[in-house]
């Protein structure tokens, strides 16, 4: 079985197509969206999705979140004593998806279409995949967040030369991509993006507010602050009631006081006047890219939960002189067209043959030195294939020598936009052998063929010998290496992940003790004693008055809950 997963910064999701449509698969809770979190209980398991979230707020130093941010590098995110990548992280997320649709569906998930944001590099995606493997699964194609959502939309079942352009503001990435449809084919005319800007970041401003006007606080405690949890999900929920109303309340039990922050709309905008001018870079980049004019649009799309803030519909109803559409929920459309994508790989009679094709998200050269009036520049970046072109794609350049007698070329592969090829993604370098002879005499002609699944071969021609050197271009130095993978596999088998089953017991539990830290008094020893009466009757192993009490415990914490739930 093959499925779509949507691998969130704050959500993941994971889907399916049958019976002519597709499915959401609901986690062991019953909601469809899992928290892209990860918590080490205080016996030593692994919690996964919402119980990992729960426990942000009062064991943050044993809770990861956000890791996404993180895939491509070599970081590791501390869990008390555990000290895991972005890419382990991802892979119980995506172990603990692969689980909930094998129990869904009745038999095994081997199989996926994995999404992940249009402007994501060349690491990154091969850091997704790798995620993949650790969670058993075969990745059979990574696919652009804005492609899945064109897909989930419906664009191929637009007239031709329909194009849209996506905007997809999640959790933690950025993405725009202009798509056209026209004879059965999907083409991403152009991408952009920012991986570093996303809903967290909206988060963040309602976090920096709330430090700057509590009182009293001198600076090590508002450092201090800063990192708990527990404003974390204070602030998530201010972003959520604000969406919603014009005012909210900011509470928080800061040391022995209670710190309260009125909080209006309007100042909340204000204060995000910097990250709605970033929004604003990559869309105009996507335009001048697929040379359009936004009139010649036929629809805009608003993905990502983060589009629903009303500051977000706004700018681009400003922008666009237009309405946005949003008549899917956006927190699922990306999910929905990965499961339509996996149908595609599975050739579902359902759906008609469909050929997607996508674009490079960055340039690909290699770092040259260039001369100019008489003077020598090192350091120069010379695109072969430049950022938005169609893929598969293969393209030539011809390099010369620049000393004489030189009898080695060194070509440093890269990926970026900056002139300087140093500021550019190190992807990997090639060594070329060459006869020595006086400076321009000698020529390579250096061929970059990329294809759909993010491998780049590079190849090196020099005529003056006949011979070709090629290859592979696969990794650099934050990708992990075959031996890593294993060490990691090892390494995830032997975590203790809690029992699926027990999820909702562990979530309750979570949830009683972040309300417990947040309330004062007699509410505070109402809780304590209801949490006291749960984990007794858990100790009793009686399953019927377990299943009994927990629908109550539930039903009481909702009642003095107000925060956000899936």
């Amino acid at each position: 079985m093959i499925v779509g997963i949507d691998l969130g910064t704050t959500n993941s999701l994971i889907s399916v197509f049958r019976n002519g449509q597709t499915e959401l698969i609901p986690n062991a809770l019953g909601h469809l969206l899992t928290p892209s979190a990860i918590s080490l209980a205080d016996d030593g398991m692994i919690l996964v999705g919402l119980p990992a979230r729960e426990r942000q707020a009062t064991h943050s130093h044993l809770t990861a979140t956000a890791f996404k941010r993180w895939m491509g590098t070599d970081h590791n995110i501390k869990l008390g004593k555990q000290s895991m990548r972005a890419e382990e992280l991802s892979a119980l997320v995506l172990k603990a998806l692969k689980a909930d649709a094998e129990a869904w569906l009745g038999e095994s998930v081997t199989e996926a279409v994995i999404t992940v944001p249009a402007y994501f590099n060349d690491v990154q995606r091969k850091a997704t995949q790798a995620a993949g493997r650790l969670a058993g699964l075969k990745v059979e194609r990574l696919l652009n967040e804005p492609t899945a959502a064109g897909l989930a939309y419906g664009l191929q079942e637009r007239t031709d030369h329909a194009t849209f352009l996506v905007f997809d503001l999640g959790g933690g990435t950025f993405d725009v991509s202009v798509l056209e449809y026209f004879d059965g084919v999907v083409q991403v005319r152009a991408s952009a993006g920012d991986t570093r800007l996303g809903g967290e970041d909206f988060v963040q401003v309602l976090r920096d507010w709330f430090i700057e006007a509590a009182p009293d606080l001198n600076a090590k405690e508002k450092a201090g602050l800063a990192e708990d949890g527990a404003l974390w999900h204070a602030a998530e929920q201010a972003k959520r009631d604000l969406t919603e109303h014009e005012m909210t309340t900011m509470r928080l039990q800061c040391l022995d006081r209670s710190v309260v922050l009125e909080l209006t709309r309007a100042e909340y905008e204000r204060r995000c006047a910097g990250l709605l001018q970033r929004l604003r870079r990559p869309l105009e980049r996507a335009l001048m890219d697929a040379k359009l004019e936004p009139s010649s649009l036929t629809e805009i799309v608003l993905v990502g939960g983060a589009s629903r803030m009303p500051m977000i519909r706004q700018m681009v109803t400003r922008l666009f002189a237009r309405l946005p559409l949003r008549t899917i929920n956006p927190d699922e459309t990306v999910a929905r067209g990965a499961a339509i994508q996996a149908a595609l790989k599975a050739r579902d009679a359902a759906l008609d043959e469909l050929v997607l094709t996508d674009v490079m998200p960055y340039s690909l050269g290699v770092v040259v030195t260039e001369e100019v009036d008489g003077r020598r520049y090192d350091d120069r970046f010379s695109p072969i294939i430049e950022r938005n072109t169609a893929v598969p794609v293969s393209r030539v350049q011809t390099y010369s020598t620049v000393q004489d007698g030189q009898t080695l070329i060194i070509l440093d592969v890269r990926q970026g936009e900056s002139p300087l090829g140093s500021e550019n993604l190190l992807l990997g370098t090639l060594e070329v052998s060459i006869p020595p002879k006086p400076r321009g005499h000698i020529g390579v002609n250096v061929r970059f063929s990329y294809d759909v699944n993010g491998l780049l071969e590079v190849e090196a021609h020099v005529p003056a010998t006949g011979k070709t050197i090629q290859s592979v271009i696969q990794r650099n130095a934050d990708v992990m290496t075959e031996i890593e993978i294993k060490i990691a596999l090892e390494k995830i088998k032997a975590l203790k992940i809690h029992p699926r089953d027990k999820q909702e017991n562990a979530y309750l539990i979570a949830r009683a003790k972040r309300l417990y830290e947040d309330r004062l008094g007699r509410e505070r020893q109402d809780i304590s004693h209801a949490l006291t009466r749960f984990e007794a009757l858990l100790d009793s192993q009686d399953e019927v008055l377990i299943r009994q009490h927990n629908r109550e415990f539930k039903s009481y914490l909702d009642s003095i809950d107000k925060s956000f739930v899936l």
